[in-house]
């Protein structure tokens, strides 16, 4: 339905003229009414509306283009990142291919779409002026009607085309262009209103032929023209016969029909709607003024967006009305604490301190009963209503009369507070400040003459299928009544509830409504209700269980439904949050349930109606008919921010390096309830799993690192209907340079530099230590070679010196000279060793290869009675390991001489691949067990020492010897510990052995 603009100057003219007489009708009660006006942000004089397929309510004014998600208004100075043309918008347009038409007051159309914009002017055919309305025609083409004329853009088309004479439309200022339903264009213009058919040339003038302003489409296909004043008229192709003088039906300067029929009339101080066939009385007119809360006068616009929400303009701001789910029951003056029963002949019947008590319907007051003061209704099984106050009880008979029962004196003067019929008829009465009654034989007996039960007020009163009657109490009691017994629960069996207000008989179960929440008792004891979403269920003061199952409930907090299912999983797991249905001020209950009387609060009507009372009101709502919104809402992001700087939300938002922090606002574009509009969003690299925002449109997140995040937020609309997709935004924030790969790899080098710096300056002193050490370690052996030279050798030199003496002395040939000499020679040996032994002490160069050298002292010490073997090819040895083996072999060869007394000494030494290899045996006498498993003779360290030097270069050892069998001593050294650089070499023969039994195995 395009949207209705009624010109400023006329409008301001109209201001000047007599009010019309107010009318006497009702007031929108159907419909929850909001007003925005400057002290809530909304813009003064809108003109007109516009809603984009994104869901965004556009307002335009002299004031500046607006757009609008429900809560919040934002001047929109540029759209889609372009420039407004002027700020002065006046006419709007959203086409079906969704771009968005902004005519300016002062001449010119932007064109808003996908990011562009086009802007026509009057070089590009565009009538000069203000664009007062834009139409789109069926064919996609757009018309302009301007202050000077009409304008036409076909499809696809760079320019407009002026359409005039040659049309038979004059050219002046032109107001609307509508396309009616059997595709008849109609073009008001000053002087009157024009048409023409599908397919024809030319413009024929409509009938009545007078100025007129506004024109609108009926459902039944009616055009209704508005003269801008105060009058409607229906406009005819041709005149009516006899061309009768037009006369004005309805008042007015403006109309839009909504979708369900409505028709809609703006007035100078008055919204009005009426209902088909909209003139006479079954039209039912009802007004919002400007005494009922209107943002301002002079209503100059109405549109109906895609939600059936009814938008009106008017000079001071704007207002939206919003068809509610609850109808208030229409009544010229308020309630004053009302009591609810329903009738058995339909609807309801009200009561209160000072109407009379009458029967109701949706549209309002119907049959008188009688005038009383009511404070308490009860509904007998056997039909009969029954109504009581301070005074006395009034049972309705069959006829509609009321039969009057006087309450006795001593109760006289006290509220009934609650009425109940037990099985045998008698009636069990509740009063104020004196106690609970049961009337037999109209004879009134305090607590029915049954101990036990609690003294107070009794709040409420029910009788079960059983024919129990329970009692509802203050301070948390329930008293079951059993055939003169008494049972009364509290918190010992499960009550938590504080005064009890409500009760409700459900079968086999009874439910209990309070201060605190809900109860059902199931036989045994009473179970407690956990409410999801952390939301309360307090002061219930009325239940009712309908027949499809559901359970409602009317307490402090407003209206609450809970779904059948929900009922029965209630049962079957008491512990488990209760999810439930909210309705309240939002869905037009005004005020809350009563807590004391009349109780209770809520009834159900045959027809199915539920009524709820208030302090001042009475709603209804058909539970079989709740208006819901199937319409998913749009997201939208609306800002980015990070630090004190905000960003237009685009995809793949580079941030700077350092920002650390995130606040994105969003939005929901649910025109209807944006108030219960329920979010829920994820920043995915941070959250695992959704977070619940509620009505929060905000997501804040602090301490971000460097990375790519996907930004994420879904919404629902009133009804729960979830749009899933919602919107997403994907953001980079820029690392600085210290976090980045590049930063991370210099500062490993670094530390591998720094590291490899130590390393060396650690080597460089060592090696330094080292050096030091050496030439202490040479300055020793140099003093220990001089001592041995200056004394020991030099004392041996003078031994032999004296034992040479003394062999010459000898006869030649004598066997004592020979022995002598023979030792001489031994000792000339010795003397040759020692002096290499101070030689080696002064070099620092490695000694001869390691067999020669041994073979050469076996010469020397055993002579003739030596042997000796090399076998392999000599290679060097690792210094430590040719030191010991030279001490462990010339250890084995010196006891082989000394103590062996062996004719042949062998000595066999094998340099092999894999291992060095020496023997040293003899074929001596050789030891007992003892000796060769032992340390060897007393006080003699040659075996040990030979051991514990084979342990310490991890050689294996061994000492075979046995009584006149001679010895042997066995030495085997693995090659990567003999030989230098081959420890490397020997892992890998040993690993190579076992990967080739692996492949075996595989």
């Amino acid at each position: 339905m395009p949207p209705f603009h009624a010109r400023l100057g006329l409008l301001l003219v109209v201001l000047a003229l007599p009010m019309a007489a107010r009318s006497s009708s009702h007031l929108l009660t159907e419909y929850a009414h909001t007003a925005w006006h400057g002290q809530r942000g909304a813009p003064a004089d809108v003109v007109q509306f516009a809603q984009t397929p994104d869901g965004w309510l556009w307002v335009s004014s002299p004031h500046g283009l607006f757009r609008f998600d429900g809560l919040d208004f934002e001047r929109m100075d540029s759209v889609q990142g372009h420039r407004l043309h002027s700020t002065n918008t006046l006419g709007l347009l959203v086409t079906r291919d969704g771009r968005l038409w902004v005519g300016d007051r002062f001449g010119g159309i932007s064109v808003f779409s996908a990011g562009r914009m086009r802007l026509f002017k009057e070089a590009d055919g565009l009538p000069p002026g203000s664009v007062m309305t834009m139409t789109e025609a069926p064919d996609g083409g757009v018309w302009a009607a301007t202050s000077t004329g009409l304008g036409y853009l076909a499809p696809g088309a760079a320019r407009f085309r002026r359409i005039g004479t040659a049309e038979g439309l004059p050219v002046t200022r032109t107001r609307q262009v509508l396309y009616g339903r059997d595709g008849r264009q109609w073009v008001s213009v000053q002087g009157g209103i024009y048409y023409r058919d599908p397919g024809a040339a030319r413009y024929r003038r409509a009938w009545p032929h007078i100025d007129m302003m506004a024109i609108a489409e009926a459902p039944d296909g009616t055009i209704w023209g508005s003269d801008g004043i105060d009058k409607h008229y229906r406009v005819l192709a041709a005149a009516p016969p006899g061309n009768p003088p037009p006369r004005a039906e309805l008042g007015g300067n403006g109309a839009l029909f909504d979708r369900d029929g409505n028709m809609w009339i703006l007035k100078v101080d008055a919204l009005e709607r009426r209902r088909a066939p909209y003139v006479g009385p079954a039209a039912r007119p009802q007004q919002l003024t400007r005494a009922n809360g209107l943002s301002g006068p002079l209503i100059q616009s109405a549109f109906e967006d895609r939600e059936g929400n009814m938008w009106v303009g008017t000079s001071a701001g704007l207002d939206r009305l919003r068809r509610t789910r609850l109808r208030t029951v229409p009544v010229d003056t308020a309630f004053d604490r009302p009591g609810v029963i329903a009738d058995d002949r339909g609807g309801v019947i009200i009561g209160d301190s000072r109407k009379p008590l009458r029967h109701y319907d949706v549209d309002g007051a119907g049959t008188t009963l009688g005038r009383m003061e009511l404070s308490a209704a009860y509904r007998a099984p056997d039909g009969a209503l029954w109504f009581a106050n301070h005074e006395a009880r009034w049972r309705r008979t069959a006829a509609g009369t009321l039969a009057r029962l006087p309450h006795p004196a001593e109760v006289n003067g006290h509220d009934t507070q609650a009425m109940v019929s037990d099985r045998q008829g008698h009636m069990w009465m509740s009063m104020a400040r004196v106690g609970l009654f049961q009337v037999r034989d109209g004879v009134w007996h305090r607590n029915g003459g049954l101990p036990g039960l609690p003294d107070g007020l009794a709040l409420a009163l029910a009788c079960d299928d059983a024919g129990r009657i329970w009692a509802a109490y203050l301070r948390n009691r329930i008293a079951m009544i059993d055939r003169g017994k008494v049972q009364v629960f509290d918190g010992s069996a499960g009550l938590n509830l504080g005064n009890v207000q409500a009760l409700l008989v459900d079968g086999t179960r009874i439910w209990a409504g309070g201060q605190n929440g809900l109860a059902w008792y199931d036989g045994q004891r009473w179970h407690g209700v956990n409410p999801a979403g952390g939301q309360p269920l307090r002061g219930i003061s009325g239940l009712v269980r309908t027949p499809d199952g559901d359970l409602w409930l009317h307490g402090s907090d407003g209206i609450s439904r809970i779904a059948a299912a929900d009922v029965e999983q209630l049962v079957r797991a008491p512990e488990r949050p209760l999810p439930y249905e909210r309705f309240d001020a939002l869905d037009g209950l005004v005020g809350s349930a009563e807590q004391l009387r009349p109780l209770p609060s809520l009834a159900r009507s045959t027809d199915g109606r539920l009524w709820f009372a208030t302090a001042s009101e009475v709603a209804t709502i058909d539970p079989a008919r709740i208006p819901r919104n199937g319409l998913a809402p749009p997201v939208q992001l609306l800002s980015v921010r990070s630090g004190d700087i905000a960003y237009p939300p685009s995809d793949g938002l580079r941030l700077p390096a350092g920002s650390r922090d995130l606040q994105v606002r969003y939005t929901a574009l649910s025109l209807a309830v944006p108030e219960r509009a329920r979010f829920r969003y994820r920043l995915e690299g941070v959250d695992e799993r959704w977070q619940e925002a509620g009505a929060r449109r905000e997501a804040i997140y602090t301490n971000l690192r460097p990375g790519t995040y996907r930004f994420q937020v879904v919404a629902a609309n009133e009804d729960g209907v979830w749009n899933d997709k919602g919107a997403t935004l994907r953001l980079v924030f820029l690392p600085r340079f210290v976090e980045t790969t590049l930063f991370a790899v210099l500062m490993a080098l670094l530390a591998v530099a720094l590291l490899g710096g130590l390393y060396l300056l650690r080597v460089r002193r060592l090696t330094a230590r080292m050096v030091d050490l050496m030439h202490e370690r040479l300055a020793e052996r140099e003093r220990i070679a001089r001592g041995l030279h200056d004394t020991l050798l030099q004392s041996v030199q003078g031994l032999i010196m004296l034992f040479d003496q003394q062999a010459r002395r000898l006869p030649v040939g004598s066997e004592e000279r020979g022995k002598l000499e023979q030792t001489l020679d031994l000792a000339d040996a010795l003397m040759t060793e020692g002096r290499e032994c101070i030689t080696d002490l002064r070099a620092d160069s490695a000694p001869a290869e390691l067999g020669q050298a041994l073979t050469q002292y076996g010469r020397v010490l055993l002579q003739e009675r030596f042997a000796a073997s090399i076998h392999g090819k000599p290679r060097p040895v690792c210094p430590k390991v040719r030191s010991e083996v030279h001490a462990i072999v010339r250890e084995a060869l010196f006891n082989a001489s000394r103590h062996a007394r062996a004719s042949l000494v062998e000595f066999i030494m094998d340099y092999r691949a894999d291992r060095l290899v020496v023997l040293v045996r003899d074929d001596g006498c050789g030891m007992a067990p003892a000796l060769s498993a032992g340390p060897g003779r007393p006080r003699h360290f040659g075996i040990v020492g030979m051991r514990e030097r084979a342990a310490a270069i991890g050689a294996a050892w061994r000492l075979d010897s046995a009584p006149g069998k001679g010895t042997s001593v066995h030495l085997e050294i693995s090659a990567e510990l003999a030989y230098p650089g081959r420890r490397s070499a020997a892992l890998f023969n040993r690993l190579r052995p076992r990967s080739r039994a692996s492949a075996r195995v595989t």
